[in-house]
């Protein structure tokens, strides 16, 4: 049989033990996305950037597909009433 030893932490150990082991873990996941560098904090503004001009895009792409709709509308409208009431021709 093995004999096992057991070790009592003081809170103040383990909280050292679980921060180092937080950033350790961060470290490498930020090591993973190849985000562990200099340039990082660079990379990740130019991510938000992106990110900000693409919401853009998608807002303004909805706003003119909905005006298209509304505008098209509008002139079958008129087109109908025009011809309703013979505005053009006879």
């Amino acid at each position: 049989m093995i004999e096992q030893k057991t070790k009592t932490l003081t809170e103040h150990e383990l909280d050292m033990l679980l921060s180092k082991a937080a950033e350790q873990g961060a470290l490498n996941a930020l090591d993973t996305i190849g985000l562990d560098n200099e340039n990082s904090a660079e990379d990740i503004k130019e991510l938000r950037s992106f990110l900000r001009a693409f919401n853009l895009a998608k807002k303004t792409a909805f706003q003119t597909t909905i005006r298209l709709l509304t505008a098209s509308i509008l002139a079958a409208l008129i087109a109908g009433t025009a011809l309703k009431f013979k505005l053009f021709g006879e």
